[in-house]
């Protein structure tokens, strides 16, 4: 027992760390007053049982579980130690996990989402992540995109009141009893033609077009 644990601490640590979130957030949840903003754009594609790739900014992350009412994403999640603590919070609320990043597995990870996209599951990237930079769209969300034709949408949130860390990606973290919005944009398809690079900045566009939205609704 003494060797398992010292072997496998930092993933125990991880465990136990990322349950505490997650009831953390559902406190929070509790306190919240929440409204969606574009809810219908991903609601089609769950009415058809047709896959879609959500993309939100790694500060981001921990909120989209309130706004997503599909049957689960499989989200995008790296190896190292942060990844583990958020791969624990997203199984609690009910989604898978694809292993990997630009560092380590993003291959085996690439080619599983493409497996997913074959099936039509919803798939959730946070494109900048896992180490930045911050709310720069990386090449492998547009390439899964245009080699698989599935839809990618944005989405971001913003919150009345939040504590912003001093973290590589000044990661958001609402305060209690602050007021939230999600705002879902227009769903963005590869054409047929177009460079991956081409889709991977048109992509980038549309999520800092809502992530500015979002943080406009409360400085109205």
């Amino acid at each position: 027992m003494k060797e398992y644990l010292k072997k496998n601490k930092k993933r125990l640590a991880a465990g136990l760390l990322g349950n505490l979130i997650y009831y953390l957030l559902r406190l929070l949840r509790m306190t919240m007053r929440i409204r969606i903003v574009g809810g219908e754009i991903p609601q089609a594609y769950h009415d058809r049982g047709e896959g879609l790739i959500g993309i939100f900014w790694h500060s981001r992350l921990i909120l989209p579980v309130f706004a997503y009412k599909g049957n689960g994403f499989h989200v995008l999640i790296s190896s190292h130690g942060d990844g583990e603590i958020i791969g624990t919070v997203m199984k609690k609320f009910g989604h898978k996990l694809v292993r990997g990043s630009s560092s380590k597995g993003g291959k085996e990870a690439f080619k599983e989402m493409v497996r997913l996209a074959k099936e039509n599951c919803d798939i959730g990237i946070t494109p900048d992540g896992p180490r930045g930079p911050a709310e720069m769209v990386k090449p492998g969300v547009a390439t899964l995109a245009c080699l698989t034709k599935m839809s990618v949408i944005p989405m971001a949130y913003s919150c009345s009141r939040a504590k912003r860390l001093a973290s590589w990606d000044r990661f958001m973290f609402p305060y209690p009893f602050s007021r939230a919005v999600f705002i879902w944009g227009d769903a963005l398809s590869c054409h047929d033609g177009e460079r991956p690079d081409e889709f991977r900045q048109r992509l980038e566009d549309a999520l800092k077009e809502v992530t500015a939205r979002a943080d406009g609704y409360f400085r109205k």
